[in-house]
């Protein structure tokens, strides 16, 4: 077992109120506020509580123990508010001591100050414990209390963990299993973690008061600009200006420092040189500010380092810097605090994005489309505040209805994606797919890693997270009027094209082929009703020509007749400008209520890409310059409506696995391995074995004669009585380049033959041999994962054998996999109807592919350090599937837990975090 106190790594969280505080190890020199806190932050009866008994003794002891140097089973962590500051404070401590009897489990303890209850101390400090504790291989915590301390009996039960409770006599004893799946945990981590973060941005979202530093008397300045945009706008507030060189700015005056002003800001903007922001947050935060957003590009490392801690110290939230600011349209609030020239209108759209152009550029097209927006925040360089964040916000503030984020980096995409997978059930949240270009591929060894590509890693990100994502703004906007104005399809992607030309209704059909979506041959009795409607010459094959002289009382009436209709989900109008016309749109029946088909209209003489036509039944009508842009919303909407029908999906919990014994192998090979390396073939097969994976059977041997030994013993195994011989030594990954792959043998001399060619060509370098028995003929396959630093473990599946990378015939899930991304992965593939049974082939055993993915995915999550595995091929017959071979490759990496609550570390150079 580890030290445990090498483990724990301090980090700053947010209590439930939004204080900012940070948890660490305890130290040696922690030990008097150790004692004080005992002593004297706790009162009478809680010391009863926490000791049992009134021992003058019990504090000191207690400080002794707790800031006793690092020792192995043992930690203790404190919360500290206000870190390297005069007024630093330890709030609270927790610890565990593990049994030594019982290595798995740990007794815990914890105490909080009597002025910190009810603000989450204990729970937040319990769950980096957590954390710690499943590092060390702690399984079980146990706790001791009195039956009467009902604070503890909250806290335990509040943690979202199967807790049981033993009583005896005054006391109880509390059992808690850590775990490592349990859903019920995560959702409940999730919840306090919403809870604070929405908490800690309402002085950035909702300032009672706002101060700009570093307004200046220079107009068209930055800092001048924003004050008078926060003056001139509505702000609610009081609004003042800091700059220690200005007279009057504005028209009012100005003060030299924050610590001068009238009042204290609930939120100051920043926009004063680079070398001085470091020193205008620490006055911030001495004042009592409670939120910036530094408008300030161009800080370097140190320069960053000094912002972000004054933030963490002062419990400041932190948007950029290098932003554009932040807009809230809510009419109690009205700040406007950004330097864009667009003043966006109020409304129900919730903007996040680190461009600043990007943020202006959808604020003006959503403005002439008519979306206004609740509230915009320009993430900039985003140390702090992130799209994250943003959506916790928007979900709880009552008027955003649609989430449009544009994130060009992320930090911790699992929690993100955890996020937006609740928030998008409640309304469409949307993105700017940027960086797909090939220019991000890596260099790797194995086919995973070469697949993993950044644009494959961000789709699987998007389509697990129910995130409408598109390939620039103008698809964004497009695809926003439809989701914001219309009801969401069928699920079938059927499409009716009502056209009054018919060249055009063709174009449109093909736009709508182009973006997946079905145009299906229309019932006949359909058909006699709308021809009983339309002019003379109309045709109604779909798509349906009206013919140019079509009155709009017609047109309206075959928009009801398909859209009621029930043979298609949605129904495209094209309209081309002619001498006739068609009269006004706003006949077309659009309000809520009044049609569950979404409908959308292609104008060829529009100029703008899409705007809003209003009707009379109330509702708006989208309409498109292009049939290219409608047919894509409505593919975007198709997906939105697909995503939403499926219900949450479980994690599978594969039995059978040895994860004690997968992680002693791993440490086993990192110990002799420092740097790591790809696992020998024993190795390999060994860490499989662990987690059930099916191989072949396999035999090592470093000599000729044990090979032909291991060829009699597996040869009844192998198809027709066949075996393969494999070269090996250490660093061979592709083995069928270099003809160190020898299948379909048979008999000793085909064997020896093998061997001794091995043995000639590869001489020294050979280290050994692997003889497998030959698997059945069956469809090639190839399954493997690898870990992102960044997005965590991503499972790939498709076809497979040498012919992978030409036939590219992929899909990719982040992990951990649900039962409905395990039956995706199988079902997306173009070449899934092999798997089905294609033209009279016996099916594959789909149920042992499920499990087999399965038990990759939980491998993937369980083992940090496997940075590859590449399962290839994969050999699926209707008896089962086997692994024919397989690399994996280790390297020493910490356990990360991306759901533990804290605020993120200053990113590396050149990054940014989410």
């Amino acid at each position: 077992m580890a030290t445990t106190r090498h483990q724990a790594e301090a980090a700053q969280a947010l209590l439930s109120d939004g204080t900012t505080v940070t948890i660490r190890p305890l130290r040696p020199e922690d030990h008097d506020a150790v004692f004080d806190l005992h002593a004297n932050q706790l009162s009478a009866d809680n010391q009863r509580m926490r000791f049992f008994a009134m021992s003058k003794r019990a504090p000191a002891l207690t400080a002794d123990r707790l800031c006793a140097r690092p020792r192995e089973g043992f930690l203790a962590l404190g919360a500290v508010s206000a870190p390297g500051l005069p007024e630093e404070r330890l709030l609270g401590v927790v610890e565990y001591d593990v049994d030594d009897q019982r290595p798995a489990v740990a007794e815990i303890a914890v105490a909080v100050a009597d002025d910190w209850h009810h603000r989450g101390v204990a729970t937040l400090l319990i769950e980096h414990l957590v954390h710690a504790a499943r590092a060390d291989g702690v399984r079980i915590f146990e706790a001791d209390a009195l039956a009467e301390n009902t604070r503890m009996h909250k806290v335990f039960t509040a943690l979202g963990l199967r807790v049981t409770r033993h009583f005896e006599g005054a006391e109880v004893r509390w059992i808690v299993p850590l775990d490592e799946a349990d859903e019920d945990y995560r959702s409940s981590v999730d919840e306090r973690g919403r809870g604070a973060d929405v908490a800690s941005l309402v002085p950035l979202l909702r300032p009672r008061s706002v101060a700009v530093v570093g307004a200046s008397r220079r107009p068209g300045s930055v800092g001048r600009t924003v004050l008078e945009k926060i003056r001139h706008g509505g702000f609610q507030g009081p609004v003042w200006a800091v700059n220690a060189h200005a007279g009057p700015v504005d028209g009012a005056p100005s003060f030299a420092t924050v610590r001068d002003l009238p009042g204290t800001p609930d939120l100051a903007v920043l926009a004063v040189p680079a070398t001085r922001v470091p020193e205008a947050a620490e006055q911030c935060g001495q004042a009592g500010v409670h939120a910036l957003v530094v408008l300030t590009s161009g800080l370097n490392r140190p320069q960053a380092r000094e912002l972000l801690d004054a933030c963490h110290r002062h419990s400041m939230r932190l948007v950029g810097p290098n932003c554009l600011g932040i807009v809230q349209t809510d009419p109690s609030i009205s700040l406007d605090a950004q330097f864009g020239a667009v003043v966006p209108a109020p409304g129900g759209a919730g903007i996040a994005v680190q461009s600043g152009g990007v943020g202006i550029a959808l604020m003006e097209r959503l403005n002439t489309l008519g979306i206004g927006v609740s509230s915009f925040v320009s993430l900039g360089d985003k140390y702090d505040v992130s799209g994250n964040d943003l959506l916790q916000w928007w979900e709880s503030d009552g008027s955003t209805e649609l989430a449009v984020l544009h994130l060009e980096s992320f930090g911790s995409p699992r929690a993100f994606s955890r996020t937006a997978l609740r928030v998008a059930r409640t309304m469409p949240v949307l993105t700017v797919d940027a960086g797909r270009s090939a220019a991000g591929r890596r260099g790797a060894a194995s086919h995973t890693a070469a697949a993993a590509t950044p644009t494959v890693t961000r789709e699987a990100l998007f389509t697990q997270a129910g995130i409408t994502a598109t390939h620039g703004i103008g698809e964004l906007v497009e695809t926003a009027a439809l989701l914001h104005a219309q009801p969401l399809p069928g699920l079938s992607g059927t499409v009716a094209v009502l056209s009054n030309a018919g060249g055009i209704g063709v174009l449109a059909a093909d736009a709508c082929a182009d973006a997946g979506l079905t145009l299906p041959e229309l019932p006949l009795d359909l058909v006699r009703r709308l021809l009983a409607g339309l002019p003379e010459g109309a045709g109604a094959a779909n798509p349906v020509d009206t013919t140019a002289a079509v009155t709009a009382e017609q047109l309206a009436a075959a928009v009801d007749l398909l859209a009621d209709s029930g043979a298609v989900d949605a129904v495209l109008v094209c309209l081309a400008p002619t001498a006739l016309g068609t009269g006004p749109l706003d006949t077309l029946r659009t309000g809520p209520g009044r049609r569950t088909r979404p409908l959308a209209v292609v104008r060829l003489d529009q100029q703008a890409p899409v705007e809003y036509v209003d009707a009379d039944d109330g509702g708006r009508l989208p309409c498109y310059a292009d049939a290219q842009s409608a047919a894509r919303a409505l593919a975007h909407a198709f997906g939105r409506a697909r995503w939403l029908a499926r219900p949450p999906s479980p994690e599978p919990r594969p039995d059978g696995i040895d994860r004690d014994g997968a992680r002693a192998l791993v440490g086993e090979f990192l110990s002799r391995n420092p740097d790591g390396g790809w696992l020998d073939p024993l190795a390999t097969d060994r860490l499989l074995t662990c987690y059930g994976l099916p191989q072949a059977p396999t035999l090592w041997v470093t000599s000729e004669h044990d090979a032909l030994l291991a060829a009699t013993t597996l040869g009844h195994l192998g198809h027709h009585g066949r075996v393969a011989l494999k070269a090996y030594w250490p660093g061979l990954v592709h083995k069928s380049e270099l003809g160190a792959v020898r299948t379909g043998l048979r008999g000793h001399d085909q064997v020896r033959a093998a061997y001794r060619d091995f043995a000639d060509r590869f001489g020294d370098r050979l280290t050994g041999v692997v003889v497998q028995a030959m698997a059945d003929p069956g469809t090639e396959l190839f399954a493997g994962m690898v870990q992102d630093e960044v997005f965590g473990p991503l499972v790939l599946f498709g076809m497979g054998g040498t012919a992978i990378d030409l036939l590219d015939d992929r899909a990719a899930r982040l992990a951990p996999l649900t039962s409905a991304d395990v039956h995706d992965l199988i079902t997306t593939l173009r070449g899934t109807p092999l798997l089905l049974g294609y033209r009279g082939a016996p099916p594959a055993d789909l149920d042992a592919l499920e499990d087999l993915l399965a038990r990759l995915s939980a491998m993937a999550c369980d083992l940090p350090q496997l940075t590859e595995a590449d399962l290839n091929p994969l050999v699926a017959t209707r008896d089962g599937v086997t692994c024919v071979d397989a690399r994996l490759r280790l390297e020493p990496r910490p356990t990360p837990d991306p759901y533990l609550r804290r605020l993120r570390r200053l990113p590396d150079p050149g990054t940014h975090a989410q």
